[in-house]
């Protein structure tokens, strides 16, 4: 069981003098965050292909006990919309993103908000959850596939034991469906606890072995961010899922699956991005206490 709780991304100007020293160079903002927060969501990922150097790069600035999660590309979720992607997902696996080895923590998968739940119609997601691969052996073995990239891996890559983790974001309400969550349990693939103050689909599901929480907040919070006592609600309902319980009140389409001790990812999303360092600081003071 470990607890990981960062932001959103790590470059924003409004940082400067509010996390970030005024005096810091940018090309050092990672080096600092990563030594504030325990983890971070790469969001250029979802726009474009990152270089191997940058996630090397990326991989030489932050301590041997980070992680990081990366945001697979809109390519591949908002303008194929799953259909027809192994070779998109090749070219991903391939653009260096293992590069990150051991600190490759989780790959977020973010539904666009017109994307519709049928039943009985979808097996998109049936097939895109099969293609997703989970070891470092596998991942490496699709790349291979890519028509695009062909740099390769170095071989002692194969041999990283850590398993690879996968969470979906969804922003339609037709996921609101009993159906949806088998599926994703039959997967191995997390729901992601998004919390917009109503504007997207809210679930508590646990879907996998390990909790993925977006905490976006709602306009309020994009200004004066998480005051001490949400965030004390917060912690106290991720340890009781840490321990493999679930809260009493937990808003579950299906009923609580209890399990063996969890891992947890959680990141501040607030959009003026202010505060999601400093909310992400206090609540993990409050994980960390006995």
């Amino acid at each position: 069981m470990e607890y990981r709780v960062g932001t959103s991304g790590w470059v924003y100007p409004p940082w400067r003098n509010t996390f970030y020293p005024q005096d810091l160079p940018q090309k050092k903002e990672l080096f600092f965050a990563s030594r504030h927060l325990s983890s971070i969501e790469i969001n250029g990922s979802f726009y474009s292909y990152q270089k191997p150097s940058t996630y090397l790069h990326w991989y030489s600035e932050t301590p041997e006990d980070f992680v990081f999660s990366v945001k697979g590309p809109q390519y591949i979720t908002h303008i194929r919309r799953l259909k027809d992607v192994e070779m998109p997902l090749a070219n991903f696996f391939a653009s260096g993103v293992l590069h990150l080895r051991e600190k490759l923590g989780v790959f977020l998968w973010q539904l666009p908000p017109n994307f519709v739940f049928n039943p009985e119609k979808e097996d998109r997601l049936e097939t895109f959850f099969r293609l997703l691969p989970r070891t470092f052996a596998e991942a490496i073995k699709f790349a291979e596939k890519s028509e695009r990239f062909h740099d390769g891996y170095p071989p002692d890559l194969a041999g990283i034991k850590k398993q690879i983790r996968h969470a979906i974001e969804v922003r339609h309400h037709s996921f609101e469906n009993p159906e949806f969550i088998k599926l994703l349990r039959r997967n191995n693939v997390a729901l992601v606890f998004a919390e917009t103050a109503g504007k997207w689909p809210y679930m508590e599901d646990v879907t996998s072995d390990f909790l993925y929480l977006r905490l976006h907040g709602d306009d309020s919070f994009y200004k004066k961010g998480y005051q001490p006592e949400q965030l004390r609600w917060w912690a106290q309902r991720l340890k009781i899922w840490a321990q493999g319980k679930s809260p009493k009140d937990s808003l579950t389409l299906l009923p609580p699956a209890n399990s063996s001790t969890r891992d947890i990812f959680v990141f501040f999303d607030n959009d003026l991005k202010i505060k999601a360092p400093q909310d992400a600081e206090g609540l993990m003071l409050l994980l960390n206490k006995s």
